[in-house]
């Protein structure tokens, strides 16, 4: 390799945004509706959104009540091979068009489900094309299925992070210890066994960990969100997402008037779990009737936001970041590369320096001050939280607000209008490598889920018949979809 060549690659390794990134992002913001692009709109300035993998694994050995798998879901054997190439494809795709970095969700079925080792090389390949992949589960799984998942076969960490997110709600059935739970609170030593296998495995191979706790709200427990929110916080859960119930999915689950539950109903009950109101206006992902978040640090159980949409300094300084270094990498690089990067973007823009010290300054004041926040750090009190709720949509609404954007047709019904804008600036989006499509996560679940379990009943059955296990791919998954496209 010439010394030129040598140059270039270490100037774009420590490049603050990298090209590619640069390109992902404008073609985002390009894309978004106009009503998206507001000043707190994070997609398009430092964010493409999330990914997730769809037809990889669509099996689960828990039953819930709502399900957004169709009823075909769990007709398929779980193929490890399959996972591994077809989600390879998948993050191929989404690389191509959205970037070197996203965050993306292993997601489809039952993650645990999968052998340990296709579990890894899945993770692996999604690393490998720039992928932080988060594994979806039910938490119902040993910890040696943890370790044979995080350590390769010699027994050396495979990974110096991973990301696990664990769906617990008193709507699961099959849970063991926990067959049918009567209360959120009867699933609370199951949360606590899941974080502590974290724990051992940071103790014991020094593998570090994200978590993120997963609950599904319905009229049944929307009023116990309050007390898990305060439990969960006790936890070493790194997020706290909620997910209010939509009709998507298999209909023999739907027992409720989900439309009762509400993105406000639940941030509120958030809100009184952690005893303080919750900013979240300074900053958005995709549509505020899809997602609502907030980041900060927890001090002794104070909650004290990163931003706050009433404090004009924090605008300001938030507009200086997106302007100057969003899109900037901080994770999975190398610390020499990433310490360039913040010295090249920090000499670049000066002048950014006293309103982010100023933006750190009034962090800690919201923490009850400096000395406060070092007291509560020396006995471990310190920690950041994120706060999330996704409102997913009908499939009743999805179905033709899809179709009729396929046609580049807007809606005159109101509420098939209101379902094109969101999905228009949706922030989870799924990769179709047979089509080049990505496709609102759903569109996913509501439109060709159905379709593609379908195939996947042939090509993955439950009973393999002689060869069928070679060359499975969702290729031929897809030519399925297309002739059953019409029933939509």
């Amino acid at each position: 390799m010439s010394l030129a060549t040598t140059l270039r690659e270490f100037e774009l390794q420590t490049r603050p945004i990298h090209p590619d990134t640069r390109r992902a992002l404008d073609k985002r913001w390009a894309e978004l509706p106009e009503h998206a692009k507001t000043p707190e709109q994070l997609l398009g300035k430092c964010a493409v959104g999330c990914e997730g993998t769809h037809g990889v694994f669509p099996k689960c050995n828990l039953t819930c009540s709502p399900c957004y798998h169709s009823a075909d879901a769990n007709k398929v054997r779980i193929d490890g091979d399959h996972t591994v190439t077809e989600v390879t494809k998948q993050m191929g795709l989404l690389r191509q068009i959205r970037g070197p970095r996203a965050h993306a969700q292993l997601i489809g079925g039952e993650v645990s489900l999968l052998p340990a080792k296709a579990h890894r090389d899945t993770l692996l390949a999604m690393r490998a094309v720039g992928r932080e992949p988060m594994s979806m589960t039910h938490g119902d799984f040993d910890y040696d299925y943890l370790l044979d998942v995080v350590l390769n076969d010699d027994g050396t960490p495979a990974f110096e992070k991973v990301s696990f997110a664990a769906h617990f709600d008193s709507l699961m059935r099959g849970r063991r210890g926990a067959v049918r739970p009567k209360s959120e609170a009867e699933l609370n030593p199951f949360r606590e066994q899941f974080a502590q296998m974290f724990l051992d495995l940071k103790k014991q191979h020094k593998v570090d960990s994200y978590l993120a706790h997963n609950m599904t709200v319905t009229p049944t427990n929307l009023d116990e969100v309050e007390q898990v929110t305060r439990d969960v916080l006790e936890m070493t859960y790194d997020m706290m997402s909620f997910q209010p119930a939509a009709f998507i999915g298999d209909d023999r689950r739907w027992k409720e008037n989900f439309q009762e539950v509400t993105i406000d109903a639940v941030w509120e009950r958030i809100e009184a779990g952690v005893g303080q109101k919750l900013p979240h206006k300074a900053v958005q992902f995709g549509d505020p009737r899809c997602n609502r978040h907030t980041v900060g640090v927890m001090v002794e159980g104070r909650f004290a936001s990163v931003l706050d949409a009433d404090e004009p300094k924090d605008i300001a300084a938030r507009d200086r970041f997106l302007k100057h270094y969003g899109g900037m990498i901080f994770g999975d690089i190398p610390r020499w590369a990433l310490t360039i990067k913040i010295i090249r973007a920090v000499v670049t823009h000066p002048q950014d320096l006293p309103a982010m010290v100023g933006l750190v300054n009034r962090i800690l004041k919201r923490g009850g001050g400096l000395r406060a926040v070092i007291r509560a750090a020396r006995r471990g009190k310190v920690s950041f939280k994120t706060f999330v709720v996704h409102n997913f949509m009908d499939a009743e609404q999805v179905k033709p607000a899809w179709q009729l954007m396929q046609q580049g047709v807007v809606a005159d019904d109101p509420l098939i209008k209101e379902t094109q804008e969101r999905l228009g600036s949706c922030m989870y989006a799924m990769a179709h490598p047979e089509t080049g499509e990505i496709v609102p996560a759903c569109v996913q679940h509501s439109v060709l889920d159905p379709i593609e379990n379908i195939g996947l009943r042939t090509l993955l059955p439950l009973e393999p018949k002689g060869e069928r296990r070679t060359g499975i791919t969702n290729g031929r998954a897809a030519e399925l979809v297309d002739e059953g496209a019409s029933r939509w």
